[in-house]
């Protein structure tokens, strides 16, 4: 992201670049918002994939255009494209921002160019992030914060983990275009992102579909309709994917219990947590933080580059 400015002084940022190489930077930023209001109109500099590791924010970039970010969600923010940022519950967010340029775009992924140009409707905005995508982010940031990497191999995991979440985006905006061609699909849409940003807020929260619901003003059965119409899984899943995501960089970068994770997260038992994380993941959170420690940089990448397993 460029850089995100509100009004309210008593708003905190933090940005530090961790990388800086000819075509991609790599950049952690830190928001406490004030307000949950949105921000100044900005613009950035490079294209930006945004990857959250706490949190949640929106993007908003034109009438009706509405997109979130959360840590099971990548966002993508075009170059010299304005756009307003909001803190949806006033939590702020944490982020891994790669800033990429559209010749490195060009070298990855041609087929996103059109005219010489970036090809923005080639992807989602905000795409659920595969289980691999996010265990490749938690990865590269747990060995940036701890200075456990140097630049090369910084820069290749990277632009792999950049080409991994543009395909991503791709195939999400396939699926997005064909939901969306319908009468009063942004009306659906913004239903289903206030559930999304409220769960993004709260993932541990007992929620129920009442509650939800009642969020996006529809029945409790409407929403469960809605939700898989628009994102492609059911809202108990997006709530465990939102749990795991919360639970994946404290099993990672704390040495707190894997019963104290468990509980913070949501879950409600270790036994249940160490389940849904191995069906998710393909690891248990044990032997993924064992591995994270103590194996090579070449193992933890074929760590991050093994098949998905089956979604929980």
């Amino acid at each position: 992201m460029g850089s995100v400015k509100h009004d309210d002084t008593a708003s905190s940022l933090m940005q530090r670049t961790l990388f800086d190489g000819e075509w991609l930077q790599i950049g952690y930023i830190a928001v406490r918002p004030a307000s949950s209001a949105c921000g100044e109109l900005e613009t950035s500099a490079l294209n930006v994939l945004a990857l959250p590791l706490a949190g949640v924010f929106a993007k908003h970039d034109g009438p009706r255009r509405h997109a979130i970010a959360t840590p099971s969600h990548a966002l993508l923010i075009s170059a010299d494209k304005p756009y307003r940022l909001s803190f949806p519950g006033c939590i702020g967010d944490e982020c891994l921002a790669l800033r990429f340029t559209s010749a490195a775009l060009a070298q990855m992924m041609p087929e996103a160019m059109s005219g010489g140009g970036f090809d923005e409707s080639t992807f989602s905005t905000h795409t659920p992030l595969p289980p691999v995508v996010m265990l490749a982010r938690s990865l590269l940031w747990q060995r940036l914060a701890t200075d456990a990497v140097d630049a090369f191999e910084a820069e290749v995991r990277a632009l792999d983990l950049l080409q991994a979440a543009l395909a991503a985006a791709r195939r999400d905006r396939q699926l997005r275009s064909r939901v969306r061609a319908t009468p009063g699909s942004w009306r659906r849409t913004r239903r289903v992102a206030r559930v999304v940003e409220a769960i993004g807020a709260d993932p541990e929260r007992r929620w129920t579909l009442s509650a939800l619901g009642a969020l996006a003003n529809v029945s409790p059965g409407h929403l469960a309709h809605l939700f898989r119409a628009e994102l492609g899984l059911s809202v108990h899943d997006h709530v465990i994917r939102a749990r795991l995501a919360r639970a994946l960089d404290a099993v990672l970068d704390s040495d707190a219990g894997l019963t104290e994770i468990a509980l913070d997260a949501g879950f409600a038992s270790h036994s249940h947590f160490t389940a849904r994380f191995r069906a998710f993941f393909g690891h248990t959170p044990q032997q993924l933080r064992r591995e994270a420690r103590a194996t090579t940089a070449r193992q933890l990448r074929k760590i991050a580059t093994a098949p998905d397993p089956v979604t929980a």
